[in-house]
């Protein structure tokens, strides 16, 4: 097939997403979806919210809300720019997870307005993907949200970047010989994303004196003046023996290196000055902080990227379709960082199974068993943790789950084959 041109493929579509009439219709079964015989449906409802779960597509839908002040690499494009990439968004979260997902996105910008529209949305939903939201608001929004909501909060670029992180370095120490309560570890970036690896590194067991966090003006220690919000909040939480410096002094005797900056933030030489069977990842995207080739002359052993054209791609995708699939087939009140731990865990044991080795530490994007995996862990710890509001056993659940994730694949091939969908002219 040609290469395609992505404008007029949109333009071709004209949308990614349409709504679709999931029930049997006829006249008489109209009087049921519609008046009169949907008002005891209400009404169940107004007697029990919670009902609202069984009777509507809420229990399996989510909004994926953008202000559109930090989309991909565009930055500020605003919310008519966000939608595309919203839309995508949905996309994934349909034929990944089999979550019903409608992109939501709002001209307003502060904390308290985001807060307010969420919040009066929140009946419509089962869940909230917070998406494409400038930092530092995006870490208020989220624990207010998180806070308030009696409904799961995600915000893909701190949870969903960190557990897929996490999925891929735990496969990687494996195959080095390391464990992570040992492994000296330097984060490159201190934004959105490095924070969250951060949080996440330590609730998995990663000393705080073994990690290291650079921003652009270098280590971030307890000394450094200037700091404020997250970054003190690093400061107080890592690099316990006070290191400073800039990166010869972070990388030299690192066992891992995360980067999650900008092209070129991880020198050649800097790599030289890790341990051996070095772990590096550059994650900065379509450009990374180094490429894997330049890594691997410099000593690395395992390189992995944000790239789907190089080994051991690093893609939040792999993450948030199968994590809300558990926490919605739970009606889960919240997904809680062990419900992500947990998620983690699932995907590095199921790389293991199927043979983990330097050029595949993470699963690819089309591996279907893997988000099962993923989300049946998700389920169970919701369970566990007594957020799961479901009153069926778990092994309906899951029997839910792996339904669920096949479906979305099977109506869509169906519908090619049908010639409901076109294929793109080669």
């Amino acid at each position: 097939m040609e290469a395609l041109d992505p404008v007029e493929l949109h333009r071709l579509y004209r949308g990614k997403l349409e709504t679709l009439v999931k029930v049997p219709v006829d006249a008489s079964l109209l009087a049921h979806w519609y008046t009169p015989g949907v008002a005891e449906a209400s009404r169940r409802i107004a007697e029990e919210p919670m009902e609202s779960y069984e009777l509507t597509w809420r229990w399996n839908t989510v909004a994926i809300i953008s202000d559109g002040t930090r989309v991909l690499g565009l930055g500020d494009i605003g919310p008519e720019a966000a939608l595309p990439v919203m839309e995508g968004k949905a996309l994934l979260f349909k034929y990944l997870g089999g979550v019903d997902a409608v992109p939501i996105v709002v001209r307003e910008r502060s904390v308290e307005g985001l807060v307010r529209l969420v919040k009066a949305l929140e009946p419509s939903f089962g869940g909230v993907n917070i998406e494409d939201v400038e930092s530092p608001k995006c870490f208020e929004l989220l624990e207010r949200l998180r806070r308030e909501l009696e409904i799961p909060v995600w915000h893909d670029d701190q949870q969903g970047t960190a557990l897929v992180v996490l999925a891929a370095l735990y496969t990687a120490l494996r195959l080095t010989g390391r464990r992570i309560e040992d492994a000296r570890i330097v984060v490159v970036g201190a934004g959105a994303a490095g924070t969250a690896v951060v949080r996440y590194l330590l609730l998995a067991g990663a000393r705080p004196g073994n990690i290291v966090v650079m921003d652009s003006k270098g280590i971030i220690h307890r000394g450094r003046r200037g700091l404020s919000g997250w970054k003190r909040w690093i400061a107080e939480h890592t690099n316990t023996e006070g290191l400073e410096g800039g990166g010869e002094e972070a990388f030299r005797g690192a066992d891992v290196a995360i980067g999650l900056s900008r092209p070129g933030a991880i020198r050649k030489e800097w790599v030289r000055l890790m341990n051996s069977d070095a772990i590096v990842f550059a994650l900065a995207n379509p450009v990374p902080e180094i490429w894997p080739w330049e890594a691997k002359e410099a000593g690395a052993r395992i390189v992995a990227t944000g790239r789907s054209d190089l080994p051991n791609q690093v893609n939040n995708s792999l993450g948030f379709p199968a994590v809300f699939r558990g926490a919605l087939s739970a009606w889960a009140s919240s997904i809680t960082d062990s419900m992500c731990l947990a998620a983690a865990r699932a995907l590095a044991d199921y790389v293991e199974e199927r043979g983990a080795s330097e050029d595949y530490i993470i699963p690819s994007m089309m591996e279907e068993e893997a988000y099962i995996r993923e989300a049946v862990a998700v389920a169970r710890k919701a369970f566990e943790e007594g957020v799961a509001r479901r009153r069926e056993s778990l092994k309906t659940v899951e029997e839910e789950i792996r339904e669920l994730i096949k479906r979305p694949k099977k109506i869509l091939r169906r519908l090619v084959e049908a010639g409901l969908v076109r294929q793109p002219a080669s």
